[in-house]
């Protein structure tokens, strides 16, 4: 298993996927053209919607970050009066 984390390969059993594709991802090299496209298909959509969530997150995260200095500065600026 530490081979496979070293070379990049998904870690199916923590991913909540549909086991036909966990064991597409598992077997590829006898997995068939169609069972291939299937895996191939549902990892991009679940690439781009992640990727999405990690944009969307990322904005959030920047506007608490802003917020908080913000607040930050006023009570430090309340305080030394």
């Amino acid at each position: 298993m530490v081979e496979q984390l070293l070379q990049g390969e998904v870690q199916v059993n923590r991913i909540k996927m549909d086991n036909k594709i966990k064991q597409t991802i598992l077997e590829y090299k006898s997995s068939s053209n169609k069972d291939l496209e299937t895996a191939i298909t549902y990892l991009n959509k679940e690439h781009d919607q992640t990727k999405e969530l990690i944009i969307k997150l990322s904005y959030h995260l920047d506007a608490i970050e802003n917020s908080y200095n913000k607040l930050v500065k006023e009570y430090k600026n309340r305080n030394l009066v």
